[in-house]
């Protein structure tokens, strides 16, 4: 299902076809001012994984995959202006980090939008995309984990529903940082 922004974006699901561009997308991303405290992978840690990596992420994540998905803004010249991925955690698992999943939930990651493309509703429009899929999926919530420090991001999120839980992530592993979890439930 693709949809329309009023600046005629069409927000999408990625194609397993499109590594090459997931790939330039994510790299792009790693090179923003704000990739330190807003992903826990570097640029030089993801520019020599090899094809294979790459392709498999938009295999496990493009249309038809089950527990994840990437969705992209294109903008009208064909360029992909921005990214959100939404992965479900079933209740009664373990997260990525180890903590317990207590009801079936969506966790939002990978988030970025270009520069030259920010301020144009863009998170929202993906967001809302994104959140529709985890509903259809049965989520009961939707997280995301924001650095303590990120201050732009955390009005973004909140311009797109997601207010603050109250609880913090400590990743002793990523040299330290603290994450704020924000949610939003099914409305």
């Amino acid at each position: 299902m693709d949809l329309r922004t009023r600046d005629d974006y069409v927000i999408r699901a990625i194609r397993p076809d499109e590594w090459p561009e997931v790939k330039r997308l994510r790299l792009d991303a790693l090179r923003d001012p704000a990739a330190p405290i807003a992903f826990m992978e570097s640029y030089e840690e993801a520019v020599t994984e090899p094809d294979s990596f790459w392709q498999g992420r938009a295999t496990r994540s493009g249309e038809g995959a089950r527990g994840v998905r990437q969705f992209i803004t294109e903008a009208p010249d064909g360029t992909w202006a921005a990214t959100v991925t939404m992965v479900m955690e079933e209740a009664g698992t373990t997260d990525w980090a180890g903590s317990p999943v207590e009801v079936t939930q969506g966790h939002v990651v990978g988030v970025f939008v270009r520069p030259e493309h920010r301020g144009r509703g863009l998170l929202e429009a993906l967001c809302e995309a994104a959140l529709e899929w985890a509903w259809e999926r049965g989520a009961q919530r939707v997280r995301l984990l924001v650095h303590e420090d990120n201050g732009r991001a955390q009005a973004a999120y909140r311009k797109a529903g997601f207010v603050p839980s109250g609880v913090v992530v400590d990743l002793v592993a990523y040299q330290g940082q603290r994450e704020l979890e924000f949610v939003v439930g099914r409305g």
